[in-house]
């Protein structure tokens, strides 16, 4: 099978404008931008044939022919990340078996949270995308943001086939509970990766957008709401601690996993 990853980027962000470009320092003390951080998170993943960054800016475009990525121009009208990536295959001309798109936001994503979505989508799932079970330190992470008034990372309700029932920003399902350190916390974050077949992505591009999808500002949802079944497949952090940047206060707490995990 033929399987590539797009990493959509745009700069035009209404939370964080030019977050794809903000720089983010590592182990070593070097800073390297959101977008070659993803990148290189892109290319440890096995079993993938090519990876491309997809954007419409030429910031972002020149920034990432600078370290070396493979980028396709798309339109400036792509409404979310899966639209990007319908947008860079139809421009790239190929006809992969499995696209997975690995959002620029998520430069902790290691390859054990993508790989077990190719399985995934060999054994017959149209859309597959990772859910990790929070722990409680995350749980009060995504508690304290909420209190903030921050959007954080998103949560995953799923039936008992692990098929998604819902994707949100609030935290899903409601205990109002706190959990201590060794207790299991019943929620599921929602990783930010995707695989889908081709027809996935043209049956999403011709449903259009829906409702839920413009006010939760998940994409995903645009798939559950038409029909479209999204598998989730359950991963384990492996000591890893993940965490998008989504905010501005995000870039501190990814420089400490990147310490704190010796990465360059």
């Amino acid at each position: 099978m033929t399987t590539v990853i797009i990493i959509p980027a745009r700069y035009a962000s209404s939370r964080y404008p030019g977050k794809p470009l903000v720089e983010l320092t590592g182990a070593s003390g070097e800073r390297r931008s959101l977008i070659e951080r993803s990148w290189c998170a892109a290319r440890g993943v096995a079993g993938v044939d090519a990876v491309y960054v997809a954007t419409d800016d030429e910031r972002i475009r020149s920034t990432a022919e600078g370290f070396g990525a493979e980028v396709i121009m798309t339109s400036d009208s792509c409404a979310n990340g899966t639209e990007r990536c319908a947008d860079a295959i139809a421009r790239l001309g190929i006809a992969p078996e499995i696209v997975i798109n690995l959002q620029g936001d998520a430069p902790l994503t290691p390859p054990w949270f993508v790989e077990p979505l190719i399985n995934a989508m060999r054994s017959g799932a149209t859309m597959a995308t990772p859910v990790l079970r929070l722990t409680p330190e995350t749980h009060a992470r995504f508690m304290e943001d909420r209190r903030n008034g921050l959007v954080g990372g998103t949560t995953a309700v799923m039936d008992a086939a692990g098929r998604a029932l819902y994707f949100s920003k609030e935290l899903l399902p409601f205990t109002g509970c706190t959990y201590a350190v060794g207790e299991t916390v019943p929620a599921f974050h929602h990783v930010g990766v995707y695989a889908y077949t081709p027809a996935a992505l043209s049956g999403y591009m011709a449903a259009g957008p829906c409702a839920l999808e413009a006010l939760e500002g998940l994409e995903q949802l645009r798939f559950l709401y038409h029909g479209i079944p999204v598998t989730c497949v359950e991963v384990e952090a492996r000591g890893r601690e993940f965490w998008e940047l989504n905010n501005p206060a995000d870039v501190a707490r990814i420089e400490a996993v990147l310490a704190r995990e010796g990465i360059a």
